[in-house]
């Protein structure tokens, strides 16, 4: 059976974070952007602590968690560090993404398949303490069933490949992603696994993956940062939750 209902908006704010460190000082906070999202009609907040904390830092993870009335999920590595943290919060939800010190941002999907047995071990523990585990992975069908056969509860497709060939004018390839995807979201839905999406999703590029019957949230912080700026954070927020409305009905 198709999935039905308001289809979900997580706010990454690693961003807001970005910026503020870029200065070494206490502004623009992340938690402010929290509440403001909320405000703006966000139903999650999204933060990604990475092992080199160029943007979210432990010290905002304590505060999201003691501050935050809306479900976190929290962006992770699949490292030891990074379980303990998040075995000692507990948040809503992990999700676990391929993390490389020198890259800009994620760039891609995590390798599943070849470290089933690992992940597996390395989730288990968190499933037992209540949060929901996503994996961040490329639609393909070997990293959904591996996802699937290890315990995820939650898959959220990697968008950028969409994204980018979208921004090149790369049309033919950018509706093949597009058709990739939405055969894999409907893969992932009828192996039981809930489907999300997320990274470079724009205005321009949000609707088609909204309209996905089987995607029941999307996660988006850079674009929505850098609106900001022009629009105010609210604002900015406000508009991507009606285009995604609109896909959807």
């Amino acid at each position: 059976m198709t999935p039905t209902g308001e289809l979900r908006l997580g706010v990454n704010i690693d961003h807001v974070a970005t910026v503020r460190n870029a200065r070494g000082s206490a502004y623009p906070d992340p938690i402010r952007a929290a509440q403001l999202a909320e405000e703006a009609g966000a139903d999650g907040i999204t933060a990604h602590l990475r092992e080199d904390r160029r943007h979210i830092s432990d010290g905002d993870i304590e505060r999201l968690m003691d501050t935050l009335t809306l479900p976190l999920n929290f962006e992770m590595a699949a490292t030891p560090e990074m379980q303990a943290i998040a075995l000692r919060h507990k948040p809503h939800a992990v999700c676990i993404v391929p993390e490389k010190r020198e890259e800009r941002t994620t760039e891609g999907g995590l390798e599943v398949a070849r470290e089933e047995n690992k992940l597996a071990h390395f989730i288990a523990p968190l499933r037992e303490a209540g949060c929901r585990v996503s994996i961040f992975i490329a639609a393909d069908r070997r990293q959904i069933e591996a996802a699937h056969r290890i315990g995820a509860q939650v898959i959220e497709l990697h968008t950028g490949a969409y994204c980018d060939f979208h921004a090149e004018g790369a049309f033919d390839q950018r509706d093949a992603e597009l058709e990739r995807m939405r055969e894999m979201a409907g893969l992932a839905h009828s192996l039981g696994l809930e489907v999300h999406a997320g990274h470079g999703l724009t205005y321009e590029t949000v609707k088609p993956i909204a309209a996905f019957p089987e995607v029941m949230e999307l996660n988006i912080g850079h674009f929505l940062i850098g609106e900001a700026i022009f629009l105010g954070l609210k604002p900015a927020i406000a508009e991507m939750r009606r285009l995604m409305d609109e896909a959807r009905a």
